[in-house]
């Protein structure tokens, strides 16, 4: 996070969430040394899915692909609100993402209002193509504290080479109105991060978009590696500088993840998705809800947080992280700030 952001995040705080971090962070650090699963305190950050549907056909997206074996839906108002009503009173950051474009949940924004008057701090990832004008004003005024915009491509040729279907021109027109409304309300948020995950197609353009988001006066830019789904044999997708590649090519010719799998994970103490309708995931690589340790539409959170399903999930992590498939592509640490 930026100063401006923290200022933000620190705004949010209350004595109940520091606490519950304290909480969560320490039977962490045990959990770790003990390797045996350990587990208090409420999530500090969750994930939640406005939809599942997309405009675009990006193609390592299941969203994109059309390839979802769960079903797909609009997360439901009073269900979101019924949930986070559960998770207020300690709940840190709220993102609303996991697949689909949440713009496209016509009571989008209503959400976010809901979660900003409940003091958390809440983030969303669109690809632009509905930041019109009302929509950017709505933005503004729904209290949304940071909005990642994915711009994987300087010019329309490059740009759609991912963004399968996208035009180039909507984003930078969405990113247009909401820096309009931004000055025209006096106010401080959204933070605007534009998100270019490299690929070989767009690799060249790492400073174009740089010189980009100054020009338009966007906050911040941040280059994401790609998660490719068939990277042994290599992929088109995979970029030539390894900076920004979550694969790294053996001397046997295979491709292979560089990030070490150690046997931990912060995620699954501090946070988890909670899909559209309810189910409960523990992380943002479960991308077809695999896992599901819960439904809340059958229990609350609190009994699924604290479950004996949850727990052997958790306690699998500190034996063997490596043969639990959703870690095998984790890209954990593989972001890099402009």
């Amino acid at each position: 996070m930026t100063f401006s952001e923290n200022i933000a995040f620190l705004k949010t705080l209350s004595p109940a969430k520091i606490a519950n971090f304290i909480q969560v962070k320490l039977s962490y650090h045990y959990s770790k040394l003990t390797k045996t699963n350990k587990h208090s305190g409420f999530p500090l950050s969750i994930s939640i899915e406005p939809t599942t549907s997309c405009n675009l056909r990006c193609p390592e997206c299941p969203s994109g692909l059309r390839s979802f074996t769960r079903p797909i839906g609009m997360l439901q108002s009073a269900f979101f609100e019924k949930s986070i009503d559960q998770l207020a009173n300690k709940l840190m950051y709220l993102t609303f993402y996991f697949q689909g474009e949440p713009y496209l949940n016509p009571n989008f924004l209503k959400m976010v209002k809901y979660a900003s008057k409940k003091r958390i701090y809440t983030s969303t990832s669109t690809n632009a193509h509905y930041l019109n004008d009302k929509n950017a004003q709505e933005t503004i005024e729904s209290g949304l504290k940071r909005l990642i915009i994915s711009i994987d491509g300087t010019t329309q040729e490059t740009y759609q080479q991912y963004r399968v279907g996208g035009d180039l021109s909507k984003v930078i027109e969405g990113t247009r109105n909401i820096i309009k409304w931004k000055k025209q309300l006096g106010s401080k948020t959204p933070h605007i991060v534009f998100q270019f995950l490299v690929v070989k197609p767009n690799e060249h353009q790492l400073e174009d978009v740089k010189k980009m988001a100054k020009e338009l006066e966007v906050d911040e830019v941040v280059f994401k590696t790609a998660q490719v789904y068939e990277f042994e044999n290599g992929n088109e997708l995979i970029p030539d500088n390894e900076e920004f590649s979550r694969y790294k090519k053996g001397i046997d010719g295979k491709w292979r993840i560089k990030n070490q799998l150690l046997n931990q994970c912060w995620r699954m103490w501090s946070g988890c998705v909670i899909t559209w309708d309810g189910k409960i995931v523990p992380c943002c690589f479960d991308k077809d809800a695999k896992y599901q340790l819960g439904s809340l539409e059958e229990t609350s959170f609190k009994k699924i947080w604290q479950s004996e399903p949850y727990n052997n999930f958790r306690s699998s992590i500190l034996r063997s992280r490596k043969e639990i498939d959703i870690c095998a592509n984790c890209s954990e640490g593989t972001k890099v700030w402009a």
